[in-house]
């Protein structure tokens, strides 16, 4: 990796239905092999689905999701004399949001059900509630980081 030049932040660019950075972002990590519009078409029945399913708005409910599973802490493996600490410090805000998306889509593809629209949409009726697989996933990594807490005095 080059030391001369930092990398320039990109900016995300809003998608076309809901005017949404954040949609966007998911769709970008939902993505494979390039099929932008499979992913889009994915993630807006999955809303829709999740629409019908509470009293809510499919957007209002994906925001809602998607900060319930953001973590505020994590570790960070810190070699101090021969020795790995696992240090707990606070996540980057840009982080936060690609971890909870991070999770979220993956603990969906681990679910059980016909399509992945359907999958992805009880995940989000999931973690909006504080409930399923990536608020656990939150959880065990709050609780790493407090049973750790006794090294924070080598964070860098």
């Amino acid at each position: 990796m080059s030391r001369r030049y930092s990398a320039s932040k990109r900016q995300v660019i809003s998608d076309y239905k809901y005017n949404d950075k954040l949609i966007s972002q998911f769709v970008s990590c939902l993505m494979k092999n390039g099929k932008r519009s499979t992913a889009e078409r994915i993630l807006y029945s999955a809303l829709e689905k999740a629409e019908k399913k509470s009293s809510e708005n499919g957007l209002d409910l994906f925001h809602k999701s998607v900060n319930n599973v953001k973590p505020v802490l994590e570790v960070r493996s810190r070699r101090v004399g021969g020795a790995t600490y696992q240090v707990p410090v606070e996540v980057r805000p840009e982080r936060r949001t690609a971890l909870a998306i991070r999770w979220i889509i993956s603990y969906a593809k681990a679910r059980s059900g016909n399509s992945m629209a359907e999958k992805l949409s009880a995940e989000f009726l999931s973690a909006a509630n504080n409930e399923g697989a990536s608020i656990k996933k939150k959880e065990d990594t709050h609780k790493m980081a407090e049973a750790n807490k006794a090294f924070a005095h080598f964070r860098w």
